[in-house]
């Protein structure tokens, strides 16, 4: 028989955040597997969570394959690296294991799919069916509330589960359970890969209470003292070099002897809520591995186990409650969230911690995820592989990536990568099996090269060096600032040797170009948060200025761009009764987004900027009988306008809307006739997805060019 496989994808997770990598997080699950198997300790990463998840399903450079940045961004056929889609030249690792007689699994995060492809039409090609897997159960895009999750079972999407004490962590292993249960059951001598991405520890970091109280006071000492506390046990555990020492501070962090007293339980309890989250998820996986042990297959499945890039800071310096802030850039600051300090973790907030904990979790290195410094890019990786792996507990020093993990599963199976899938020719394998360190602790490594580039910050690994620019948007290229490091001499990285070796920079700056032409990595895009609202000319559905949507159709991503433009939102109903009420668009979440409503005989629409809502209640009562309510917004300046309200032709209430969202509205997608997720307005969030009781004949977005 041959092996199965199992890919368990943490999302956002830095270097040291386990407790086998040096953490003082209860992991006990995940050092099991690392007890039993083997720990890289000098693995990487793309910064980015979709490019990383392209590499690692296909083997191949994320440029490479159409994923220079994230799924949500498709940069048109002009920047065929950004097209926001797997290539089908580069065909996923699911894709070459149906076709060798494998089961294929997905279950959690996929964040692989354009956003004009994420509606309840499709088209479907690049979803998990469309790309190999037999079944998929979790989310299309990059996260979800992990209390009220927007779910897709295979081809379509499915209610949030209403049972009490739900969490998204729990239902992605009961039903990774439940797929290889049903699998072993009827084909127990076929092998199974599985795909196991948990939505986990992307923010929104939510978990029941009992786990944020287990780490209660733990975080007292502060992210400074956590570092050097987690160093040191780095260094126990062989995880880093002996002389390793920690990076300086990142810049903006304060010390934190020097917070106050608010800003350090505010940070705390996010940091509290954190470290609750992971031993939470420790324990999932747990499940999922007993559950394997259990039917007898955890000897003959390599499980590999590793995190999509390092750790956030979209958290900024203070933390936030509220995504929507971080993608639009509107500043948060502590003094204002501390009143809401016991929501952080539970169902009404969407908290990300501030960056010096996104700093500790990068424990011993510089920088967070979305740059190419170590914070973004270095991670655990474990194998465990009881058949195979027999020098167990040790920890592994060569260099290797992401792109290196599914040439070790071809290789490890005894399988060819094809020369053409579905009629398709294939780009080759550029990742090298990993096998040839199973048995050998001191090999070298056989990588010599790798390229980094995100956000137009670039960086190059050659041969134990490493060159890593810093970018400001807007500037020349020609005016990054590069440092240069020893990697095999200095770990952490903490020596730029820039001044002393020139020539030794400049040699590799030219090797970056080389790798980057190579690899398809050309033109350097300098954009990020605002490619968000960005419409690809190659999107169908939102590169229009009409849209018309009908009652029952499905919860969708793919939403009209009203983004600082005039447009207006039409909707014939038919109340019939007095007692009508009920939602008839949302878009958005509790954190940002609008929705128009009857309630108490009265149309509302409400546009909430990330906490500060624009509110009309009609000066009118809806009339028994068919109407049409229309809302107009008129543009009057850059990203602000007003807002009017219409029952027919009466006008019935206007709003002056000084700012609205410059990027983005929300993560959340639009509902029509209910709201089916999170409540955009509080004035109906007691009431379920409060659908609206009348008829809706359709709803109509007429956008404006302005």
């Amino acid at each position: 028989m041959k092996n199965n496989i199992v890919y368990i994808v943490l999302d956002d997770m830095g270097f040291s955040d386990l407790g086998c990598y040096g953490s003082e997080i209860k992991t006990p699950n995940i050092d099991r597997l690392a007890q039993n198997g083997l720990s890289y300790n000098n693995f990487h990463v793309t910064p980015l969570c979709s490019p990383t998840r392209a590499s690692l399903l296909t083997g191949r450079n994320h440029h490479s394959v159409g994923m220079g940045v994230l799924a949500n961004f498709d940069l048109g056929p002009d920047v065929p690296n950004s097209r926001g889609k797997i290539k089908s030249s580069a065909g996923t690792l699911a894709e070459i294991l149906k076709e060798n007689d494998f089961s294929t699994y997905a279950v959690g995060k996929w964040h692989l799919t354009p956003i004009y492809e994420e509606t309840p039409a499709g088209p479907f090609d690049n979803w998990p069916l469309g790309k190999g897997f037999e079944r998929f159960y979790g989310f299309l895009d990059a996260c979800s509330d992990q209390f009220t999750p927007t779910l897709v079972y295979d081809n379509h999407n499915v209610e949030p589960p209403k049972k009490t004490g739900y969490h998204l962590s729990e239902d992605l292993v009961d039903h990774g359970i439940k797929f290889i249960s049903d699998h072993a059951s009827i084909f127990p001598d076929k092998p199974f890969f599985m795909n196991l991405a948990f939505g986990a520890q992307h923010y929104p970091h939510q978990v029941p209470q009992s786990y944020i109280d287990m780490y209660k006071g733990t975080y007292a000492k502060g992210w400074d003292q956590i570092r050097e506390e987690r160093l040191e046990r780095q260094k126990l555990l062989g995880i880093v070099p002996q002389d390793t020492v920690l990076a300086e501070r990142n810049p903006g962090v304060k010390e934190w002897d020097k917070l106050t007293s608010d800003e350090k339980r505010l940070f705390e309890r996010f940091q509290e809520t954190y470290a609750g989250f992971l031993t939470h998820t420790d324990e999932q996986i747990g499940r999922f591995v007993d559950f394997l042990e259990a039917i007898g297959q955890l000897d003959n499945t390599m499980i590999v186990f590793l995190s999509d890039n390092g750790a956030s800071q979209e958290g900024e310096f203070d933390g936030i409650l509220e995504p929507d802030s971080y993608y639009n850039g509107i500043p948060t600051t502590a003094e204002k969230m501390f009143d809401r300090i016991d929501e952080i973790g539970g169902p009404n907030a969407h908290p990300n911690y501030p960056r010096g904990w996104a700093q500790a979790s990068n424990t011993p290195f510089k920088y967070y995820k979305q740059t190419t410094f170590d914070g973004g890019i270095h991670v655990p990786l474990i194998y465990h592989f009881p058949n195979r792996i027999k020098d167990i507990g040790s920890v592994r020093n060569q260099f290797h990536h992401v792109i290196d993990i599914t040439p070790t599963v071809l290789d490890l199976a005894g399988i060819s990568a094809p020369k053409e899938i579905k009629g398709v020719k294939q780009m080759p394998l550029h990742g090298k099996s990993m096998q040839y360190t199973f048995d050998n602790p001191k090999v070298q490594t056989i990588r010599e090269t790798q390229y980094f580039l995100m956000g137009a910050q670039r960086a190059i690994w050659h041969d134990g060096w490493k060159a890593t620019s810093f970018h400001t948007k807007g500037t020349p290229f020609e005016d990054d600032r590069w440092e240069l490091y020893n990697t095999i001499e200095d770990f952490s990285q903490s020596n730029n040797l820039a001044e002393r070796f020139p020539e030794k920079l400049n040699e590799l700056k030219e090797i970056w170009f080389v790798e980057a032409e190579k690899y398809d990595a050309l033109p350097i895009i300098d954009k990020t948060i605002e490619l968000f609202s960005y419409v690809s000319p190659d999107d169908r559905v939102r590169n229009r200025t009409e849209f018309t949507y009908y009652p029952n159709m499905g919860y969708t991503l793919a939403m009209p761009s009203i983004l600082n433009r005039s447009y207006k939102i039409k909707v014939p109903i038919d109340c019939l009764s007095k007692e009508s009420k009920g939602v008839l668009i949302a878009h958005g979440s509790p954190n940002s987004g609008y929705t128009m409503y009857i309630q108490n005989n009265r149309i509302y629409y409400e546009y909430n900027y990330v906490g500060t809502v624009y509110k009309i209640e009609s000066n009118l009562e809806i009339p028994v009988g068919k109407s049409t309510i229309r809302f107009e917004f008129e543009k009057t300046g850059q990203f602000k306008g007003k807002g009017s309200l219409f029952i027919d032709d009466h006008h019935v209430g206007e709003v002056d809307m000084p700012r609205t969202l410059p990027f983005l509205i929300s993560m959340e997608g639009l509902s029509v006739g209910r709201d089916a997720y999170l409540p955009v307005s509080k004035n109906y969030a007691d009431r379920g997805d409060f659908a609206f009781t009348g008829n809706i004949q359709k709803i109509e977005f007429i956008l404006q060019n302005d």
